[in-house]
């Protein structure tokens, strides 16, 4: 029992590492803000923004809002970590109890040093320009940022309770350094204790940007103190992200006055007697697009339709195919039926998994069988990677979630597709990819689930 629980918790750590290694090269840099910087001073002293002013303000602030969103919810996603460790027997596993509450610290740290410095750089853009902070903070129907998103930013950032709490994981982390730094190889969180190090001169800077008096004061406190003050400090972590969690939550514009909405709280639309009825109809190719009511995955893309999967069939279709798949490697690979790029990166993931949504639709490639397995194989070997969070199609070291499909299906007989412009860098989002694939008549459109009502459509 004691290793079974140390095996799950050892999973939700990897996943949550995984997304945060994931966020951080698309996080907004000082360096890179320059001509953003340039833009404001400029608009500034004019009164207002050019057009191309705004458009390049514009896409900066989308991608900070985008990794920010999925930063919040991977330091919400820790909460069920620490409910896991939380009571936990000691006694043999008390090592591994250590080891995981130290790993579970060092991702909730990551993530929120990441987010007080990406914070600082996008207030810089605004603070002392009344005109500047009066842009950030209009309404942006195009990529859903409802007005005064820029003040709620800037008064979190300034909020002496959330500052307190950081500080508190600051302390955290000053005590037990050492400790960190010799997870630097660990395989699950070593990719972020150099992120850390790299942070270290801006965690420097908080420090001295804090009273001494206090610091001083309470690093002792938590010099004393070691379980206790380790539950304090993931609590400030879990606090620090909460309420902002809480405020993005909410469901979002739906496709028609018709179409239903799950409302917060209420479990998935999609329901498991839905996933057993249409699992038994779908081929492998088959190209999944979903919506969650709710998620903050929704938030800053275009249209009803935000997210995308491959259906890559069953270990037996795989065979019957002749796709090989990558080894187990203690993955029950019978079990897999998606290839999905999620924030935790491009991994292959059960029926039950892809599927716990609210809504879908189903576009099945015509395509020879020849063609199709060409496809797949393609797609097999992106396995692993990590999630783009910048969205440039143009590299493939990290692959978002349409891009699983474009790179897997595009140029595969007569199937082409169009990158377009989205947030300054060129890609495909999940309606771009409905349009193209409907449109070019190589894809048809076979089962839709939640659009006009929580029913099962087959065309």
């Amino acid at each position: 029992m004691k290793e079974s629980r140390v095996a799950n918790v050892a999973q939700l750590i990897r996943s949550a590492a995984r997304s945060v290694r994931s966020i951080a090269p698309a996080m907004p840099l000082r360096d890179e803000m320059a001509q953003e910087l340039a833009d404001a001073a400029a608009a500034e002293a004019r009164g207002y923004f050019l057009p191309d002013e705004d458009e390049r303000i514009r896409e900066i602030f989308v991608r900070y809002l985008t990794v920010r969103a999925a930063l919040l919810e991977t330091v919400d996603s820790i909460q069920v970590i620490f409910d896991h460790m939380d009571g936990a027997e000691a006694g043999s596993v008390a090592d591994d109890l250590w080891r995981q509450r130290l790993q579970a610290f060092i991702v909730g740290f990551t993530a929120a040093t990441m987010l007080v410095r990406s914070a600082t750089f996008i207030v810089d853009l605004a603070t002392d320009k009344p005109v500047v902070w009066k842009k950030l903070d209009e309404a942006e129907p195009r990529y859903g940022i409802p007005t005064k998103s820029y003040t709620r930013i800037y008064k979190n950032l300034v909020s002496s309770r959330r500052m307190w709490r950081f500080h508190e994981s600051l302390m955290f982390y000053e005590v037990h350094k050492q400790d960190v730094a010799e997870l630097a190889a660990d395989p699950i969180v070593g990719g972020l204790v150099a992120i850390l190090q790299v942070e270290e001169p801006f965690l420097q800077y908080r420090k001295r940007d804090y009273l001494k008096r206090k610091w001083d004061y309470r690093l002792h406190s938590f010099k004393r103190r070691h379980v206790s003050g380790y539950k304090k400090v993931m609590f400030h972590l879990l606090k620090l992200s909460g309420s902002a969690v809480a405020e993005l939550k909410q469901p979002f514009g739906v496709l028609s006055k018709t179409a239903p909405r799950r409302m917060p709280g209420q479990l998935k639309r999609v329901t498991r007697e839905v996933v057993e009825t249409v699992g038994a109809m779908l081929r492998p190719g088959d190209v999944f697009v979903t919506r969650h009511d709710d998620a903050m995955s929704n938030l800053f893309l275009p249209g009803f339709w935000p997210h995308a999967a491959l259906y890559i069939g069953s270990l037996q279709e795989r065979g019957d195919l002749g796709v090989a798949a990558p080894p187990e490697d203690g993955r029950c690979m019978e079990l897999i039926r998606f290839l999905e790029a999620k924030k935790d990166g491009v991994l292959f993931r059960p029926l039950e998994e892809t599927l716990r949504v609210d809504a879908f639709m189903v576009l099945r490639p015509k395509l020879a069988v020849r063609e199709l397995a060409e496809a797949l194989s393609r797609a097999i070997s992106h396995e692993g990677k990590l999630y783009d969070f910048i969205f440039d199609f143009r590299k493939s070291d990290r692959l978002a979630c349409t891009e699983v499909v474009y790179r897997s299906y595009h140029g595969i007989g007569p199937v082409h597709f169009e990158l377009k412009r989205h947030t300054g860098r060129p890609c495909i989002s999940a309606e771009d990819l409905i349009e193209q694939a409907l449109g070019s008549g190589h894809f048809e459109k076979v089962i839709d689930y939640g659009v006009e009502e929580n029913v099962i459509r087959v065309f």
